[in-house]
């Protein structure tokens, strides 16, 4: 499936939450702490493919995706998704297959839902928060953008280095080899890297 996603950051979100809610979106899920894994073969074959395999325990449930970026248009992300069991076995599993652990990220999201769209506002460590819509097609999601104020011009697609290139200097490959990104202080070696 493709998925149909943008993303916009440096979001007010006491101000979002309230647009949200004066338009009729339905909360889904309140903010919740996520944490994912992020695996690829040993010879990094995925990696070159623009691929990777996630476990990601979503706080009520946990999902196991297959990822590929084709490009960072609103079209160019496709993904294989199916819900497990479990977090660990999950990723027992797949290291058992001869996979590696390549990251291990936490986040925080809180879920809205709207008209066929899902928005979500999102935490990582060290960047500002973000909204993410996503939704069935290209419309739907101009059209939610619009209504919660934002600038279509400023859309971000892809992953979620786009968010952090905003902020740091670094490549898509640097972001890829971070084997943690925690709620904890910016690390020194990423503070230097900072953007003014």
């Amino acid at each position: 499936e493709t998925e149909i996603e943008a993303k916009f950051t440096n979001i007010n979100s006491q101000e979002l939450r309230q647009k949200l809610q004066d338009i009729g979106a339905v909360l889904q899920h309140p903010e919740r702490l996520m944490r994912r894994k992020v695996f690829d073969y040993p010879d990094a074959r995925l990696y070159h493919e623009n691929a990777w395999v996630r476990v990601r325990d979503e706080g009520d449930k946990v999902t196991f995706s297959f990822k590929k970026l084709l490009d960072r248009t609103l079209h160019g992300t496709k993904e294989i998704t199916v819900t497990v069991s479990s977090f660990d076995e999950t990723c027992n599993i797949l290291q058992a297959m001869g996979f590696q652990s390549k990251s291990y990220q936490e986040t925080k999201r809180e879920t809205w839902t709207y008209d066929g769209c899902e928005i979500t506002i999102d935490t990582w460590p060290w960047i500002p928060e973000f909204v993410e819509i996503e939704a069935p097609d290209e419309d739907k999601i101009k059209i939610m953008a619009e209504k919660l104020g934002f600038d279509w011009k400023n859309a971000l697609h892809g992953s979620v280095e786009t968010a952090y290139q905003e902020h740091y200097d670094v490549s898509e490959e640097e972001i890829d080899s971070w084997p943690e990104i925690l709620f904890i202080p910016v690390p020194d070696w990423l503070e230097i890297k900072r953007k003014i």
